[in-house]
């Protein structure tokens, strides 16, 4: 709550708002543990290639990316803050994934490869769309 407090702080200061959020993202990718610290830094490049209208910030002490009404669209949650066996990428309710009345939000991710650059790279285009 301290780490969301000093985020909700921070955002009052228009200026260099998105230049001090890509460094809070950079700054919180590298206290990782080296194998989340890969894949946050994976999921962060891929972000930013397929969605570069996207502002990277730090919500609840996590990598995110919001859209331009500072809506939260995707985040990326490493294993070791909750202690879970694998981390996930999450969409919010800004993302335009809706499909009928049942569709994932959150998925688990454990390993980079291609095949998964691909589907985060689709994920993140439709939810932007």
């Amino acid at each position: 709550m301290r780490e969301r407090a000093a985020e909700l702080r921070a955002e009052g200061k228009k200026g260099a708002k998105k230049a001090d959020g890509m460094q809070a993202v950079l700054d919180r990718i590298a206290q990782m543990a080296p194998a989340d610290r890969v894949l946050a830094e994976r999921v962060h490049l891929t972000v930013t290639a397929a969605a570069p209208q996207l502002s990277p910030k730090t919500w609840y002490g996590m990598p995110a990316y919001a859209n331009e009404d500072g809506k939260v669209v995707v985040f990326f949650q490493d294993a070791g803050k909750f202690n879970y066996r694998y981390s996930t990428l999450g969409f919010q309710e800004a993302a335009h994934l809706d499909d009928g009345d049942l569709w994932p939000v959150s998925y688990a991710l454990r390993a980079w490869s291609p095949a998964v650059e691909k589907r985060v790279r689709e994920l993140v285009t439709a939810a932007v769309s």
